[in-house]
């Protein structure tokens, strides 16, 4: 036990006489925290639209003044006719126009059936199905106000909708995001410098002078692997207070259900970081090989597009992903109160991931005498 404690007190003092190390480790991932839940915004604002007017009547021009006080688009342009329109979306000036038929507010006093063509530039999927659906809902709103306007009322039979947005009300994507990004920011700690700081050793050749000495195989690796496990819950500590103050991210669940679950994820994720380190020789490898894992499972996590959305072969790689299961962990969890009957499944799941990819990452570890 002696000897884990001295290992770990070299360890430490190695990482804070490190100018560059300390700054890497604590400063880094909160200015990550806060740009990112800032950048990653799933809405969509300040969409260039060009209206191609063709009627000019008084209810065209207040269907284009709704889209112009929408804060979901810019009025770009007006023209008189599609192609245009269909030019400022060639040249990238528009991301999409709207023609209003000739003989648009005639017809729809008369309660005739009116066609108005949205195109879109698709180039961005998401950001064009984001488009077409608020140019939907703001035209909806105008119909329903214009027949309300008219004393045209929908007939009472009809059934009204009426949303309720659980754990999230206001739909704010902060609040969805932080939480993943917080499980990012954990996982660089975790697999990128333990990873990185074994390989070192072999870099300046003290791992050999290691090795000939009666310091055990297992010793070696928890002073090796420990001080980044601390280092990564302080840090968690860390983007959870951040959190709370400046994003005012719900803490509804049990934090000592988080730090349980991700203690038992850096045994997982650091074990990782071993086995890379038993695979390559130079710093550069290991970070190329962390980085293509790493990339891969932030990808295939949840935590920018759903799960469900993917191909069926793609959620069935999910099931590996021990970032999947964080961040959903972290989502239940602080958003809506989860408890152990609901979480107990991935903390089966990365339990066992742990012991395998450790013992693996252990057996692959030669220590020679």
């Amino acid at each position: 036990m002696k000897t884990i404690v001295y290992l770990l007190q070299k360890e430490f003092l190695q990482i804070f006489r490190h100018r560059i190390m300390l700054p890497l480790i604590f400063v880094m991932p909160i200015i990550q925290l806060l740009i990112l839940a800032h950048a990653a915004d799933y809405e969509v604002k300040h969409i260039r639209l060009v209206m191609v007017d063709q009627d000019n009547s008084s209810l065209s021009l207040r269907l284009r003044d709704k889209f112009d006080h929408s804060p979901y688009f810019d009025l770009a342009a007006n023209v008189s006719t599609p192609k245009e329109a269909l030019e400022l979306i060639q040249q990238g000036t528009a991301d999409l126009f709207i023609e209003i038929p000739v003989d648009f507010g005639r017809d729809l006093q008369r309660s005739q059936a009116v066609q108005l063509q949205i195109s879109v530039d698709a180039i961005n999927g998401v950001k064009a199905g984001l488009a077409g659906a608020y140019a939907n809902a703001i035209i909806a709103e105008f119909n329903q106000q214009v027949w309300m306007d008219w004393g045209r009322f929908v007939p009472a039979s009809a059934l009204e909708i009426v949303p309720s947005y659980r754990f999230n009300p206001s739909l704010d994507y902060q609040t969805f995001m932080v939480p993943g990004i917080l499980v990012i920011l954990v996982t660089l700690v975790g697999m990128f410098l333990s990873g990185m700081n074994i390989v070192k050793e072999k870099e300046i050749g003290t791992i050999e002078q290691i090795n000939v000495t009666p310091i055990r195989k297992y010793q070696f690796i928890i002073g090796k692997l420990l001080p980044f496990w601390i280092i990564a819950l302080v840090e968690l500590s860390f983007g959870l207070v951040v959190a709370k103050l400046v994003f005012d991210i719900p803490f509804v669940g049990s934090l000592g259900l988080i730090y349980g679950f991700a203690a038992l994820y850096l045994l997982l994720v650091l074990g990782m970081g071993l086995f890379i380190s038993t695979i390559t020789e130079t710093q550069q490898q290991a970070m190329f090989i962390a980085w293509f894992f790493l990339m891969i499972f932030v990808l295939m996590s949840g935590l920018f597009t759903p799960i469900e959305s993917m191909p069926n072969w793609a959620q069935q790689i999910t099931r590996f992903n021990p970032i999947a299961y964080f961040v959903e962990v972290m989502r239940m969890v602080l958003l809506k109160g989860s408890g152990w009957e609901e979480v107990q499944r991935h903390f089966t799941i990365i339990g066992g991931y742990a012991l395998m990819v450790n013992g693996l990452a252990v057996w692959n570890y030669r220590k020679t005498s």
